[in-house]
């Protein structure tokens, strides 16, 4: 532990002339962090559209039937499993089937043709996905193009935190990166202002789903103007002129010779780097595999969409109505986005860890209590009272809170920038798509778990917090301050996984030795 910290401080030592933040800089990455809205907005919008009466009338009428039945025979059906409909929740998941897909297909275009055009493909399928879900007239148009809207967030999801890490000065990384985090709040927020404005409206539901296509047309605009990476520019080009005048241009000096030998010499490596997924696999690369794996598979078993998506539900489920249940979810979403710019101020100044720390302790006492709550309201009269639902929506803003400014942001901070340049686009594609398979399985599996096991699902995710908090405060070493590409060096002096990485450094001065 004292070697990793010693590793961490020269490197940040290594780092004060790493350049200021520039107004170049700043605009790049707000106009590349509208993919993280064009996600936000989606997650929000499926959750409100889906306790809209007209909608599930239309599209699910066996469930619009069961709420129907629900509500004029009182306490005869078991409110948890009024939403258990596998077809219900395929309307929410199918996105992450083809996200997962794309995202692995956005890797080859990213590595090989730069950031930038991954994030125009994303825009433009989310476009088209957003056009195809407000005018739907079935099922079958309702799954395309939540397909669609996959295709669209697999590619913004897997380019847009690496631009962001790629473009930031060491030192302010952590805040520029979270802004994807905060992006995602503030397109959950706008979709829950909208759903619960619509749903006043007999077709409410189509504007929610077609609005998607404002947030979505200005990243297929704003993209066409992005600059490039110069990481990316140094390993899809070669280039090491054209690098060096982008490396002057975000960091606003001319003092950048440490940066870009760094980058010469961590491109040197990847080449095309066509078998990046492969090259992962090796020993060598060991610690960020298991945290590609494991970083988003902890972020989805916080259980934070549970409440993403079935929010609304949730507040449904415990005795609000649809208009309430909407008002409610809209509060959840200021708090949510609120405490992610929140950690985006303190991050370099506490780190990462840290911050793990405080929000998984945040969010285990306030799921546990959720669970003890609705546990014992139920156990009294079998429906939970206003008094208790009014206390479930405060807890859940303490854990929204957590999660704002802990997993949320640092599940995609932290994987952008631990990540050698040569395997960096394989692994990213590798943490969305982990991400996405999960965030698949709680979709698909939250409306069952609650209509099973009731409070049980809020002590399952509380469970999981606690491996999750325990295993990053120790596998996971402190980036705060060190610049990107020498996050590498410090695996190489972690107390665990140094015995993977001691030769990395004696196999790569071969290999530049030998070119």
């Amino acid at each position: 532990m004292v070697e990793e910290e010693e590793a961490r401080k020269e490197a940040m030592a290594k780092s004060e002339s790493g350049g200021k933040i520039t107004y170049f800089v700043v605009a790049s990455c707000v106009m590349a962090a509208m993919g993280g809205v064009l996600f936000g907005y989606d997650i929000g919008v499926s959750g409100g559209v889906m306790s809209m009466g007209p909608f599930l009338k239309r599209f699910f009428p066996k469930v619009y039937k069961l709420q129907e039945e629900d509500r004029r025979r009182r306490n005869i059906h078991n409110h948890y499993c009024l939403f258990n409909s596998q077809l219900l929740t395929s309307f929410t998941s199918s996105l992450y089937v083809s996200g997962f897909i794309a995202t692995l297909l956005a890797s080859s275009v990213t590595r090989s043709w730069g950031r930038k055009p991954s994030i125009f493909l994303g825009g433009v399928a989310f476009l088209v996905g957003a056009a195809l879900g407000g005018s739907a007239q079935n099922v079958a148009m309702l799954i395309i193009a939540r397909l669609l809207l996959g295709v669209g967030v697999g590619f913004a999801n897997q380019s847009v935190p690496l631009y962001l890490s790629e473009m930031a000065p060491a030192k302010y990384r952590g805040a520029i990166s979270n802004g994807f985090q905060l992006c995602i709040g503030i397109g959950f927020l706008s979709a829950n202002v909208i759903n619960y404005e619509t749903q006043k409206i007999k077709h409410g539901w189509r504007i929610s789903l077609a609005t998607a296509a404002i947030p979505a047309s200005i990243l297929t605009l704003g993209s066409l103007f992005l600059p490039e990476t110069p990481n990316s520019i140094i390993q899809t080009t070669g280039d090491v002129h054209k690098t060096e005048l982008m490396l002057r241009r975000v960091r606003g000096t001319n003092d950048v010779q440490d940066e870009l030998t760094d980058l010469v010499e961590a491109s040197s490596g990847s080449d095309t780097d066509s078998n990046a997924f492969v090259k992962l696999l090796q020993r060598k690369y060991r610690p960020e595999l298991v945290m590609a794996l494991a970083i988003p598979f902890f972020q989805q078993v916080t259980g934070i969409n549970v409440a993403a998506f079935y929010a609304p539900v949730l507040y449904r489920t415990v005795g609000f109505g649809e208009s309430g249940s909407l008002m409610s979810t809209l509060v959840t979403g200021i708090v949510g986005t609120t405490s992610t710019f929140l950690s985006m101020l303190v991050v370099d100044r506490i780190g990462r860890k840290t911050l793990f720390l405080i929000g998984g302790l945040q969010m285990l006492v306030s799921q546990v209590t959720i669970g003890m709550i609705i546990m014992v309201a139920d156990v009294n009269d079998g429906v939970i009272k206003e008094g208790y639902g009014y206390a479930v929506v405060v807890l859940v803003c303490v854990y929204v809170a957590g999660f704002g400014w802990s997993w949320g942001p640092l599940g995609w901070l932290v994987p952008s920038e631990i990540f050698p340049l040569d395997v960096r686009s394989a692994a990213q594609s590798v943490t969305v798509a982990v991400s996405f398979v999960f965030t698949f399985a709680v979709a698909q599996s939250a409306p069952p778990m609650l209509c099973k096991f009731r409070a049980g699902i809020f002590f399952f995710y509380g469970g999981w917090l606690v491996v999750m908090t325990v295993a990053v405060q120790l596998f996971l070493p402190e980036t705060k301050n060190v610049p990107i590409e020498k996050v590498a060096g410090l695996w190489e002096k972690h107390w665990f996984w140094r015995r993977m990485t001691s030769k990395r450094d004696i196999q790569e001065t071969t290999i530049l030795g030998s070119s």
